[in-house]
Order: structure tokens, then sequence, then C-alpha cells
């Protein structure tokens, strides 16, 4: 017999932890590379951080790694279907949980790139897979709409969580250069950063026991009733419109993501005016001058580079204690979007509830890319805060939408085609968008990756606008 506790079993609220668990591990796991990307491509390409190949390679980082899980989450989302939503979680928080650790060896930049994109896989499948199995396991319009509103937002800390860590590694190793000695990796803060990725995969595989599969699907299943899931079906007369207009939605949030938030610490930090400030402070212009002045062999040469190389691990570390600060307040304001889209969920409809936040981004991101990047760094922050916080929003609206719009047995095929397809395969793309072809246009170095955010950011706002009123009617049920 089950417990009641303010309206929930106490299996219901098992399934909310593990919910929760794993949508703040998704993020952790995605949001690493923003942060750990830079020093990571500097390492293995073995350049200077600021060099145009770790531009170059950062856009097609994020993008590699999104294709492949934009492809193998689409193969997930069939075998969700198949063969059970929680038996497919499991398998794809093992795989996000496994490959981090495997990352954080690397000693080519091939390893880095296999790795990132196993992690991007499963975190691409288990998305959908958790958020189908919610859907399904609630009854209870109400309480399904809570669940899912309030565990997404759950994802946002996930992004805080992984600035933290990495931020407190940064400071550790400030102090302590030489790392730790037991562990097997060398003492570099993104090496450490990506070790810390085996830790979901032991919370939720103790807790998955003892929470069941979709009663929906299940019940389905047993009676033998279950449709095959089809891949043709999303394009029937039926569904195509559900399928075209969701898949679009999905990519314009990413877009936004990927061709502008997740670029900026990655590599727009460098740019700021607060580290330009630190470079006069430390002199580093001068001591680059400096070391040209003296000749070849001698030991004012050798002091000269010493100096310099002291003034350069001093921009290094402004960089990375910039890149961990800026994440923090855009992290901050994506919970904040969870937050106000888990709230607004049980008062708005669907089409009002996703122009409240599509209206303000359509405004923020050419303003705060284009205009406040080389202005004062709180204004820019705080205004970061927001564009996290509309764009974040959105990708709860689209998981929670999703589920309603498909029949059970094209629920992870239908929602996972619109995610993956639409979101990690094509929204992706616009961080190649950025530093491959747009920024170029405006030069070299951060500030034109930032007036390429404010085209990106903007454009894409304007299409979801657009969407928002194509979109079709909710299965309020949720078992169709």
């Amino acid at each position: 017999m089950s417990i009641e506790r303010k309206g929930l079993t106490v299996t219901e609220w098992l399934v909310i932890l593990v919910a929760a668990i794993g949508f703040l591990f998704d993020t952790y796991e995605l949001l690493m590379f923003p942060v750990i990307g830079a020093d990571a491509l500097s390492e293995l390409l073995r350049v200077p951080v600021e060099d145009a190949k770790v531009r170059l390679w950062a856009g097609r980082m994020l993008w590699i790694a999104a294709l492949a899980g934009g492809i193998f989450g689409l193969l997930g989302g069939i075998l969700i279907d198949k063969f059970g939503r929680k038996t497919v979680m499991i398998g794809s928080i093992l795989l996000y949980s496994i490959s981090p650790v495997a990352a954080a060896f690397s000693t080519e930049l091939w390893q880095l790139v296999l790795f990132r994109s196993m992690t991007f896989v499963g975190v691409c499948v288990e998305l959908v897979a958790a958020v189908t199995w919610l859907a399904e396991l609630f009854q209870d319009k109400r309480k399904r709409k809570l669940a899912i509103g309030w565990t997404l937002a759950c994802a946002s800390l996930g992004g805080i969580f992984v600035t933290e860590v990495y931020n407190e590694i940064v400071t550790f190793l400030r102090d302590n250069p030489d790392g730790v000695s037991w562990l097997p990796v060398q003492a570099a803060a993104w090496r450490y950063t990506l070790l810390t990725g085996l830790i979901p995969g032991a919370l939720i595989l103790l807790l998955m026991p003892f929470v069941p599969e979709s009663r929906v699907w299940k019940e389905k299943k047993l009676a033998g009733n279950l449709k095959r899931p089809k891949f043709g079906e999303l394009f029937s007369p039926q569904l195509s419109r559900t399928t075209i207009v969701t898949t679009l939605l999905s990519a314009c949030g990413y877009a936004a993501a990927f061709g502008a938030l997740q670029l900026t610490p990655l590599q727009m930090a460098p740019g700021l005016p607060a580290i330009d400030q630190v470079k006069k402070d430390v002199g580093i212009a001068e001591a680059a001058k400096k070391l040209k002045s003296t000749a070849e062999g001698t030991p004012e040469r050798k002091a000269a580079a010493a100096e310099l190389k002291a003034a350069q691990a001093s921009v290094g570390q402004a960089i990375r204690e910039k890149r961990g600060n800026i994440q923090r307040w855009q992290e901050l304001g994506g919970l904040t979007g969870r937050i106000l889209f888990a709230i607004l969920l049980l008062y708005l409809t669907s089409g009002m509830l996703l122009r409240s936040f599509l209206i303000p981004g359509l405004f923020l991101f050419p303003i705060t890319y284009w205009l406040l990047f080389n202005q004062d760094y709180t204004i820019f922050a705080t205004a970061i805060f927001f564009c996290g916080l509309v764009t974040v929003a959105q990708f709860s609206y689209v998981s929670e939408f999703l589920p309603k719009v498909f029949p059970v047995h094209l629920r992870g095929t239908g929602s996972a085609f619109a995610t993956n397809v639409g979101g990690r395969m094509l929204g992706t793309m616009a961080a190649l968008l950025n530093t491959e072809l747009i920024s170029p246009m405006f030069g070299e170095g951060p500030a034109s990756v930032a007036k390429a955010a404010a085209i990106i950011g903007g454009s894409v706002f304007a299409i979801a606008l657009v969407l928002s009123f194509l979109l079709p009617k909710v299965n309020e049920e949720g078992d169709a």
C-alpha cells in the first residue's frame, strides 16, 4: 500500500528524485565543455589558448559532439519506444558517466572528440527517455505538469554545479600546482573536471531498482497492442505539421545556446575589457617588448622570458576565472528561467507561455552581444543572465510539450526526432556558423564572435516567434 505525502506516493517521490538528479547531471555533463574546452584544445593542439585554431576547433567540437548526439539520439528514441523508457535510461546514464572519465585521459585531439561525442549521445538519449517516462507515470494533469516543470528546473542546477566545481578546481590548482598525487592524470583543471563526470552514474543507478517502468507503455506492451514505432509515421498527414514545427522550434533554441551562450565563456571571455585591464596591470605588452629587445642566449633574454611567462600565467588565470564567472551568471539565468517556466506552466496557455520568453529574447540577444560586450562587465553579465533565462526556458517548454503531441508508440521517436535532428543536428550548427562563417566577416578575436552571436540570437528568436503560432493543439491526457 502506498504511503501518501502531500498528494504524492513514496514511489512518485522517488521517480521525481531520479528525474531531478538525471536532468541535473545531463546539464552538468553538457556544460563542461564551455569552461574546459579552450584549455583542453590548447593543450591537445599544442598552441596558445588565444590561437585561431582553438577558436575554430571550439566551434567544431560543439557541433561534432552534438551531431553524434543527434544521430544516435534519434536511434535512442526508437529504442525507447521498443524496449521501454526505464531500460534505455539506465544504458544512457552509464554511457554519459563513463565517457567523461575516458576523455580526461586524452593525449590527442581525436580522443577528446570521440569521448565528448559519446557523452553527448548519452545525454541526448537520457533526456528524451526521462521526459517521456515522467509524462507517462503521472496520470493527473496537474501532478504531471508540476513533476516535469520542477524536475527540469534541476537541469540548470547542473550548469551551476559544473561551473562551481570548475572554479574550485581552478582555485585548488592555483594553490597546489602539482595537483593530487594519487589521481592518475596530469594536474590540469580541464582533466580534473572531466573526472567528476563519474558521479551521476553511481547516484542514479542506486535508485533505479526502486522506480517503475512507464505505466502506459508497459500496459500496452503486455496487452500486445503497442504498435511498432515507424519512422515514416512522423511525416504522415496527421503528424507532419507537428514533426516539422517542433523540430524547427527545437533547432532555434539550440542555435541560440550554441551560437551565442556556450561561446561566451569559451570564446568571448578573453576579449572582455576586464581581461584587457589585467594585461595592463601585469605589463604583458612591456614584457613581450623587453623579450624581443634581448639577444638570444643571454641572461637578459632568460630573465625577460621568465617575466613574460609569469605575466602570461597571470592573464591565463584571470581568463579561466572569468570563464567560470560568466558561466555562473548564465546558468543562474537558466535556473531562473526553468523556475519561471514551472510556475507559469500552470497558469498560461501553451502559446502564451512560449511567447512570454521569445519576445524578450528577440531584443536581448542583439543588445547584449552587439552593444554590451565591450561595456562594464557587471552590466554585460547581468544581460547574459537574462539571455540564459529566456533560452533555457525554451528547452523546458519543448521537453514538456513534445510528449503531449505524439502517440504512445511514437512518443520516444517523435520527441527524439524533434530534439535531436532539430536541436542537436541543425541547431548546434550555429556554433560553426558563428566561428567559421559570420564572425570572420567582422575580423578576428572575441569581439567578432560576439557580433556573430548577436545576429544568430536575434534571428533564431524571431523565427521561433513565428513558429509559436503554428504549433499544434496538445493532448493533456498524456496517454494517447
